[in-house]
């Protein structure tokens, strides 16, 4: 079988294998404070033109979800976030459980709008006793959403002027960042986000390292304190060099957005083969989630060799899937899959 349901299927590229291996009976200092992290860190600073940020390695994208809210919020505070959104509908309740509410706005394609967000903050505030509901005080995108779709350099300046003017955070999940970034239409840079976010992370999980998000924090508002709420949260490795080092690997010769625009290159070949098939598309995604409505009789046919993930029942006749492909897609593979779905079209 051939595992076509996630991009993280896969181990790691050999660059970061191959420096976990040349640097194993090294000794340095746990917890993030090796050289190999601050190398990381000057990295990742430069890659977003943000010298003066601060850089944190954690493990994964719920956890690091889980602790950036945390830190950004009081007790009585609440995320903003597309009903969609992965810590809406993906996370088991992780934002909940530290008391905090999410509050969840109707999407299209995946995203939320700039007039949604304000009108959430004008109702709140227009109450005659606003203390009596959570106060909205942060607002959660991903970049690209979960449906592969992406906001605009002008959807995410709007949205930028609307949290200053509602003394809001502005938090993006980059657990997929750079597929994002290297994605055909994209008109929004690495500098970009570093500019239009309070706190982003860059994800490394789902992008050629075995595990590891980098949290970058460009408002100095958010700096104070963050490692005690990533100790709290279990989000501070003994050896943190494992995260440094594998980010080493990614940024240091351009190698993390190469390998964003392998996959899309890859999902956009199989997208193209399913649209010239004849096949309609749920959403219109240039990253390496692509989003197809299979009939159901073809659909399994193709799953005898490979494996998708199923979203939604478009009808008893139809299902919609998503194909996602990783920094290590095959091209016999994508190549085999493509021959596939032509054959089973009858094209």
């Amino acid at each position: 079988m051939i595992l076509f349901n996630c991009d993280y299927s896969e181990g790691a590229h050999p660059s970061i294998l191959n420096k976990l291996a040349q640097t194993n009976l090294e000794q340095t200092p746990g917890y993030g404070n090796d050289p190999y992290c601050r190398q990381a860190v000057k990295l990742i600073q430069d890659a977003c033109h943000t010298p003066q940020a601060d850089v944190h390695f954690l493990c994964g994208g719920t956890q690091t979800n889980l602790t950036v809210i945390a830190a950004c919020l009081r007790p009585y505070q609440c995320v903003i976030s597309a009903d969609t959104g992965h810590i809406n509908v993906h996370e088991t309740g992780a934002i909940e459980a530290t008391g905090h509410r999410i509050f969840s706005l109707p999407s299209t394609e995946g995203k939320i709008t700039a007039e949604q967000i304000s009108r959430v903050c004008k109702e709140h505030w227009a109450e005659d006793n606003p203390e009596f509901s959570p106060q909205p005080k942060l607002v959660y995108l991903s970049f690209p959403t979960e449906y592969g779709t992406l906001y605009s350099k002008e959807e995410l300046s709007a949205i930028r002027r609307v949290c200053d003017e509602n003394n809001l955070f502005l938090f993006i999940d980059g657990a997929r960042l750079g597929y994002g970034l290297e994605a055909s239409g994209n008109n929004v840079s690495l500098p970009d986000i570093a500019a239009v976010a309070d706190i982003f992370y860059i994800g490394g999980t789902k992008l050629g390292a075995l595990l590891g998000e980098a949290v970058v924090i460009p408002n100095a508002k958010l700096k104070k304190d963050f490692r005690y709420f990533m100790k709290q949260k279990g989000a501070i490795l003994a050896k943190g060099r494992v995260l440094g080092l594998q980010f080493v690997a990614l940024f240091e010769n351009n190698l993390y957005f190469e390998l964003a625009k392998h996959a899309n290159q890859q999902a956009l070949r199989i997208r193209q083969a399913c649209e010239e098939a004849g096949f309609r598309l749920g959403y219109n995604s240039s990253t390496n989630q692509q989003f197809v409505i299979f009939p159901n009789r073809i659909l399994a046919k193709l799953e005898e060799n490979y494996i998708f993930a199923h979203t939604q029942n478009i009808s008893k006749n139809e299902t919609l899937v998503r194909i996602c492909t990783s920094w290590a897609t095959r091209e016999e593979d994508v190549k085999q899959l493509i021959l596939d779905i032509q054959k089973y079209a009858g094209k």
